[in-house]
């Protein structure tokens, strides 16, 4: 080997540790902002939101078991067992846990809370073996994949009991969910929508899973994996196509959870959730942020071959 070619490797690296350091850094500042606990409240209903000031976790309850949507950090399972007993609930009558994603923001804590509550955890068949396998192996992170190796990026394995294609339907008592596999965010990502009740209202919720893209994904050959940017195309078109009255999300900007808890006129009151319009706008939104990026990529390639 060249002295020359030595010194290039050494830069790479370098730069490659550079990259996880500060990636790492990155990451404990958004966990902790994340992670700050903004208490349970009823959204409509047998509906609650039990998660954090920007990670979501849903919890639906019927006398015959709970549901609970999402699992987000590890170190945050502990604050969402907290918020489902402030309710009145207990974390041990939770008979099925799901999950939007296979990231560590979202399915970090689903480890613990099967082992407190013994429920049985559905993930989509495209997802679960990055689950089982703590995160790794999920192809849209690009160059943070390597630094999983030194455990950053990666979440408590945990097993799957349940594996689903799209249009699976999860029944516990009076509950019942329809899984909508909206892929691209992670190969399995899952979108949830599933009726609640309101005295003799019934509206339709629809919790997204993700629409965003990492900065590394490629929506252009090669593709990050086979098949991704179909897989937006059709996301894009399932979610637009439900009916939603009442928007929720993984993360609590995207549905702007704290300004519709402020505009409640009381802390039962669901009329600000109760938001289609700004539903499609999100998708809209997304969907255009995608095709920029697609148009950029492709006049990338194009110029890359002439």
């Amino acid at each position: 080997m060249t002295r020359k070619r030595k010194i290039v490797l050494g830069c790479g690296g370098f730069f490659l540790i550079a990259f996880i350091v500060l990636f790492n850094l990155w990451q404990s500042a958004i966990k902790k902002n994340r992670q700050i606990p903004v208490g349970p409240f009823q959204i409509v209903g047998n509906l609650y939101h039990v998660g954090t000031t920007n990670v979501t976790s849903f919890l639906l309850t019927d006398p015959e078991g709970h549901v609970l949507i999402d699992g987000a950090y590890p170190e945050t399972a502990t604050t969402i067992i907290e918020s489902i007993s402030k309710l009145g609930f207990d974390i041990r009558d939770v008979k099925v846990l799901v999950n939007s994603h296979a990231h560590a923001d979202h399915a970090g804590g689903l480890a613990a809370l099967k082992e407190a509550s013994g429920a049985e955890l559905w993930v989509s068949n495209a997802d679960a073996d990055i689950i089982e396998a703590g995160g790794k192996g999920e192809p849209t992170l690009g160059p943070i994949r390597f630094a999983q190796f030194m455990g950053i990026a990666t979440f408590p394995p945990v097993k799957v009991d349940h594996r689903f294609e799209d249009g699976q339907k999860i029944r516990v008592g009076a509950i019942e969910l329809t899984a909508h596999v909206t892929a691209g965010h992670t190969p399995g990502c899952t979108s949830w929508s599933f009726p609640v009740k309101d005295g003799d209202r019934e509206y339709l919720a629809v919790s997204i899973g993700s629409l965003t893209m990492s900065p590394f994904v490629s929506l252009v050959e090669p593709e990050t994996y086979p098949g991704i940017r179909e897989d937006y195309e059709n996301s894009f078109k399932t979610l637009k196509n439900l009916p939603a009255d009442i928007f929720l999300a993984s993360h609590t900007d995207w549905f702007n959870l704290q300004r519709k808890l402020r505009q409640r006129d009381s802390p039962t009151d669901p009329t600000p959730f109760i938001d289609p319009e700004g539903y499609l706008r999100f998708i809209e939104m997304e969907e255009e942020d995608f095709r920029w990026v697609l148009n950029k990529q492709e006049q990338d390639l194009a110029e890359e071959e002439e």
